[in-house]
């Protein structure tokens, strides 16, 4: 039974750590997101170039990596029909600013999940997966339910409404 446990812990701790790591790395938001293609009303559909020096840990970050670019950065247009984007936030300095609301957001398994899925199987096509360096650069195609995610920042009073004016 002592047995059992000890090696329990020791998996749990592994993971943990592995979580902290990964959590660390996206705190540095290094991503980058384009447009793939027209999502269902109130989706975008995107790929998120995730970076980490464990490719697992960059494909698993892209959704959170995804649901903060949709925030904070936006995106240019590209294929498929794609326009720009603006990013749902105007104030720069929104994240720091309440940070009270973001850090828990973004936490692992947070309020972000209610807002993404991910469109592939969670298989990585060989041609996203990149070695820059010392690091992988990881491609992940996922849904952003922006609509959605706009309504819940706007009733959190993070963002101001459309109808709100200028």
């Amino acid at each position: 039974m002592l047995v059992l446990l000890t090696i329990t812990s020791l998996s749990y701790g592994q993971s943990a750590r592995k979580q902290r790591k990964a959590d660390e790395a996206t705190k540095a938001w290094r991503y980058e997101i384009e447009c793939v293609g027209i999502g269902k009303d109130g989706t975008y559909l995107i790929k998120v170039w995730s970076y980490s020096k464990n490719p697992t840990i960059a494909t698993t970050q892209a959704k959170k990596n995804a649901v903060h670019g949709i925030i904070f950065k936006g995106f240019s247009g590209g294929g498929q029909g794609c326009t720009p984007q603006r990013p749902l936030a105007s104030n720069p300095n929104l994240e720091d600013e309440k940070a009270d609301f973001f850090e828990p957001f973004f936490e692992e398994g947070g309020r972000y999940m209610k807002f993404v899925s991910e469109s592939s199987d969670g298989n990585v096509d060989a041609s996203d997966r990149v070695k820059v360096g010392k690091e992988y650069k990881i491609g992940v195609v996922v849904s952003v339910h922006k609509d959605a995610l706009r309504k819940d920042l706007e009733a959190a009073g993070i963002i101001r409404g459309l109808s709100s004016g200028f």
